[in-house]
């Protein structure tokens, strides 16, 4: 692995909040193991080993009933990794897959049978290389006949020019991790501001209300961050859904303790309703539904 790579947290505390029955952790990933799935050439960073085996175990240890696997970078288009997962979950977990242009509809075909929801299209430049508009529009033809939807990563910056094309996509589309927003800026600063109008605009648009260890410039507890989370959770709360981001990819600044960020969920969602939307009743009709 790379030599400034953090390895995820080896004993996270068993979180205070309680989480409701079905609760589902909406966004994490599976590396490798690289003996078994080998990372892609053209990745941009080399990680740990974390595989399904543990992803699961942690699943289970801070009281999660099912898991929402998302394709990373590392492993590029070759889903195998994220396929072994879901065919081992028994049906507790969901994936969403990257595919290129030449992905054919037998090969989404298979996958949905696997469990695959989604795809996810990547617009973080130090991640991935850039990639024309139109052939992420055909994708999504070819996706929505499945009855997937779309994941879009980018950052807050990016916005204004990725959003007449969000608006071309024909599925429901799902923002990672509020869009980024620059946190030190406050949740009224324009540039946020443009987020909260893009969903209140386009109805077919979630997001998860992801990643405070990210967003935070002060750290944990990451006060910093809860006033975007809840913001949003309470403006739209049939759109949001949550998760760990374990094992936290390219994380610079720490490693975050997966118990702490559990606990974080009270804080951008402070009544059991709205847990219940945001970990249970969302989720389920997005992935299982």
């Amino acid at each position: 692995m790379d030599a400034d790579w953090l390895v995820f947290h080896p004993n996270p505390k068993k979180p205070d909040l309680q989480l409701p029955k079905g609760a589902v952790d909406a966004h994490c990933h599976v590396f490798g193991p690289a003996a078994e799935f080998p990372f892609a050439p053209e990745r941009k960073y080399t990680p740990c080993d974390a595989g399904k085996d543990k992803l699961f175990a942690l699943r289970d240890y801070l009281g999660f009933e099912r898991n929402v696997i998302v394709q990373a970078t590392c492993h590029g288009t070759d889903n195998a990794a994220l396929v072994d997962a879901l065919k081992t979950s028994d049906g507790r977990a969901r994936g969403i897959a990257s595919v290129g242009p030449d992905i054919t509809m037998d090969a989404l075909r298979e996958m949905d049978r696997a469990g695959v929801r989604g795809v996810r299209f990547n617009f973080v430049k130090r991640l991935v290389d850039d990639t024309p508009k139109e052939v992420f529009l055909e994708i999504a033809k070819k996706i929505k006949t499945l009855g997937w939807h779309i994941v879009v990563y980018f950052e807050a910056q990016d916005l204004e020019e990725l959003e007449p094309f969000l608006k071309q996509l024909p599925t429901t589309i799902v923002v990672d991790h509020m869009g980024r927003p620059d946190v030190s800026k406050g949740v009224n600063h324009p540039d946020f501001q443009r987020f909260v109008r893009l969903l209140a605009e386009n109805k077919n648009i979630w997001t998860k209300v992801t990643c405070p260890e990210r967003l935070s410039v002060t750290g944990p507890p990451y006060d910093d961050v809860v006033d975007f989370g809840a913001l949003i959770v309470d403006r739209f709360p049939d759109r949001v859904i949550w998760g760990t981001d374990w094992p936290h990819p390219n994380m610079k600044s720490h490693m975050p303790d997966d118990g702490v960020l559990v606990d974080h969920i009270a804080r951008i969602a402070p009544t059991e309703a709205m847990r219940q939307k945001l970990l249970v009743d969302n989720p389920t009709r997005l992935y299982w539904g």
